[in-house]
């Protein structure tokens, strides 16, 4: 006799606070549909185990109906919140993404294989929440958490669910490449890893370009750091043709693709240095946003730019005081060895224009200073362009990974062209001052286009407990937006020139 095992599978459904706290809790319409199957008992047991559920809290009953031996009920806050202007965030998304996390971590405790997501009445963030919220790195573990399957509850909204699970894997993909080891994703992994992600895509082409492509680019400022390193440099160059013409101007994103940083000859302390596997933060978001794009099909072209290599304290390495030569033939004294990034993303900036693009996203985790102004509450800005910074703005508070516009003056322009040995310093004269806005007016000096915009994404590199939905780890941040600013750019028909 054959013994066919049952899959067993969780639930999990949300509840809205009442406006008033002693008035009874409302049921989404999935919660209603599974009271109503089970006889009234859910909202009866609801009622006798303790006061209404408050956003973000659980309740799991058991042994309710043979389909779900567990279902977890959790509370998703007031109904209708809508977009908080003073959170710059649509709050309705925000607490369906949170909740339905902490109801799937409740099914997967239970090491309960499948589970149910209720829609909440936006299955998109509920697709997020339950596959960001999942998402552990566990790959050199032995022992593993349980792997558990979210599927959407009911037949409603299944293309909205398919485009949540899309979102959330692309930021799933940026996070597993932060997160590994640097040993594991070396820069020529790192650009092999993303290459076999968009293998089965028609519409794009990848090429991995040598270091001897770098060079005959002139790409000085990029293999001055590389040179540091054992680790040959790599330039990755993503070419996804997704628009109804090819020869429409692109969207260009670049990203900085440190996979390891040690601060080079200017050396990081010790403390916490094994942070900087996750110095590719700027490559793996915007590598991570292509692939997304690629999957949603999203008509139109994108470009992805990615200077990959390691930044290491070697007797080849940059010195204090050395003059570098970047491909559009400015020189930089390189007054810090470990504000390297900045070098990489010149030359990357410089090539981005031969491709006549639409806009240019940089995205980068490039100062310490923007941690400091910022911390994990958003990603900076910096952009020369009104309409750029707009769809920036609106796509995150659709995503709720928001970011924060920062200043371009000339004030910064001045404090890094103001240099003894060459036409720019990679630091600003007054060191720590500003140093996230410095930073970004040195890049400013190797941009020509009128769109374009410089996301510094150290603050929200990593996560502790900010991000409810997000587990502690690196954050794959703000890849979604990316995305959606992407997805919005691609229904704009609006001119940008």
């Amino acid at each position: 006799m054959v013994i066919t095992s049952v899959i067993q599978y969780g639930l999990v459904l949300g509840i809205y606070s009442s406006e008033k706290d002693e008035g009874a809790a409302q049921f989404t319409s999935a919660g209603d549909a599974f009271d109503r199957l089970v006889s009234g008992k859910l909202r009866e047991l609801l009622s006798v185990c303790g006061p209404p559920l408050k956003k973000g809290k659980t309740r799991v009953f058991h042994g309710l109906h043979q389909d779900f031996p567990s279902v977890v009920v959790v509370g998703l806050g007031k109904k209708d919140a809508g977009v908080n202007d003073h959170e710059n965030w649509n709050e309705d998304k925000e607490n369906i993404r949170a909740a339905v996390a902490v109801g799937c971590r409740q099914i997967q405790d239970l090491e309960i294989p499948c589970v149910e997501v209720d829609p909440c009445g936006d299955a998109q963030a509920a697709a997020e929440g339950a596959v960001l919220g999942l998402h552990e790195y566990n790959e050199l573990k032995q022992k593993k958490k349980p792997v558990i399957t979210p599927q959407l509850h009911g037949s409603a909204e299944r293309e909205a669910w398919q485009k949540g699970v899309t979102y959330a894997e692309g930021q799933n993909l940026a996070r597993y490449l932060m997160e590994a080891p640097a040993n594991y994703i070396t820069p020529i992994k790192f650009a092999e890893h993303i290459e076999q992600k968009l293998r089965n895509f028609s519409t794009v082409k990848v090429h991995i370009r040598a270091e001897s492509w770098i060079a005959t680019q002139q790409m000085g400022a990029f293999l001055s750091v590389a040179k540091g390193s054992a680790e040959p440099p790599v330039f990755l160059e993503i070419n996804y043709a997704g628009g109804a013409n090819t020869n429409d101007s692109p969207l260009v994103f670049v990203g900085k693709g440190v996979t390891f940083d040690s601060g080079g000859i200017s050396l990081k302390p010790s403390s916490g240095m094994d942070a900087m596997r996750a110095d590719m933060g700027g490559a793996a978001t915007v590598c991570s946003a292509i692939v997304t794009a690629a999957a949603l099909n999203l008509p139109l072209n994108i470009i992805g730019l990615a200077p990959l290599c390691e930044n290491m304290p070697s007797g080849k390495a940059n010195k204090p005081g050395d003059v570098v030569r970047a491909k559009n033939g400015k020189t930089i004294q390189v007054d810090n060895t470990d504000a390297e990034g900045r070098l990489l993303l010149a030359d990357a900036l410089c090539y981005a224009h031969n491709f006549n693009p639409r806009a240019i996203v940089n995205a980068a985790t490039l100062t310490g200073a923007m941690d400091v102004a910022l911390g994990s509450a958003a990603t900076g800005v910096f952009t020369n362009s009104p309409w750029l910074w707009s769809h920036l703005y609106e796509a995150s508070i659709v995503t709720g990974d928001r970011v924060w516009r920062m200043p371009l003056f000339e004030h910064y322009t001045k404090q890094v062209t103001d240099c003894p040995l060459a036409d720019l310093s990679n630091i600003g004269k007054y060191s720590r001052a500003g140093g996230a806005c410095t930073a970004a007016a040195f890049l400013k000096e190797f941009v020509t286009a009128p769109h374009w915009a410089h996301l510094d994404i150290v603050g929200v590199m990593s996560n502790k407990d900010e991000v409810p939905y997000l587990r502690k780890g690196m954050a794959g941040r703000p890849t979604r937006t990316l995305v959606e600013f992407a997805a919005r750019l691609s229904q704009d028909s609006r001119n940008t020139k």
